[in-house]
């Protein structure tokens, strides 16, 4: 493989596409268990979202580098803008591309669902673009981690589930909460590594503002929230109690959680980054996958 493609494939970042996937299956597999699966839609849906997460890494990884957030002190994973790997200008080019395909997704989306499916497509891209870009980039005033678990969470299972059944759904917005707050959970370990260099660049996100202990605590909280989102939906009756089986995807949460609590160098937590991505992916499969049985 060339060294252009590679730098492409980095700057996608897949470790973090897990987090696209998730909702998306969980999602699929509610409209399963409801009799209303729909194939088409959803494969329009999932790759959409993909478009999306690729669209708004590419996004971040211009605007980070053009705002000074990202400098040789970075701790992260290599970004290609500031390795120099990939010119400014190619890397916007990406991701306008990535979110153009997004796009394409969505028209057939919009055309099945209507105005409700076209507001979630065009506040998910702004929500992409607008995290580290634009004239306020949220991501830079603390709610980063809000917006990741509305998109991620309620909004991207409710929206699938609805493109096949055509219906708005409780119980669907509740399992967005479970896998919302797991995937939220990869950004707080993102941002617990950058706390510091964050901080001298002024990108203050919530990491910043409460300080390292509480943002360990968020860590651990957003975990919990996962594991009780499944229990408490089958204690209720909303789902079938095959369900249970995404509580197994915690199990894999014991080591990234063993580096938020006790790591001494940041650079450890990229491990934990990609390992908390997995359960959010893991969880997501085995959710659906209850749903199926």
């Amino acid at each position: 493989m060339s060294l252009n493609a590679r730098a492409w494939i980095v700057g996608a970042r897949p470790k973090t596409l897990p987090a696209a996937l998730a909702p998306v299956l969980i999602g699929g597999g509610l409209a399963w268990s409801a009799g209303a699966f729909a194939a088409l839609p959803f494969m329009a849906a999932l790759l959409g979202a993909l478009g999306i997460q690729v669209g708004t890494n590419f996004a971040n990884d211009y605007s980070d580098f053009v705002r000074g957030a990202d400098t040789d002190q970075r701790l992260g994973f290599p970004r290609l803008t500031q390795t120099g790997l990939l010119t400014a200008r190619a890397v916007r080019a990406a991701a306008v591309a990535a979110f153009g395909f997004a796009v394409v997704m969505g028209a057939y989306l919009v055309a099945r669902g209507g105005i409700p499916i076209m507001i979630i497509g065009v506040a998910s891209i702004l929500a992409g673009i607008g995290y580290t870009g634009g004239p306020w980039p949220f991501g830079y005033h603390g709610l980063g981690d809000l917006f990741v678990f509305v998109f991620f969470g309620p909004v991207a299972v409710a929206g699938t589930v609805y493109v096949q059944t055509l219906q708005w759904r409780s119980d669907a917005v509740l399992a967005g909460v479970g896998v919302g707050a797991l995937i939220t959970a990869i950004l707080v370990v993102n941002n617990l590594r950058d706390l510091t260099t964050d901080r001298v660049a002024g990108k203050r996100t919530l990491a910043v503002l409460i300080g390292d202990r509480a943002t360990r605590w968020e860590y651990i909280g957003l975990l919990a929230a996962g594991l009780a989102v499944p229990i408490w939906g089958t204690a209720t009756g909303a789902w079938p109690a095959e369900v249970l089986s995404a509580c197994l995807a915690l199990a894999i949460a014991i080591g990234p959680l063993r580096a938020v609590l006790g790591h001494d160098d940041p650079r450890e937590l990229n491990v934990a980054l990609g390992r908390t991505a997995n359960v959010a992916g893991l969880y997501g499969l085995l959710f659906a996958l209850g749903c199926l049985v």
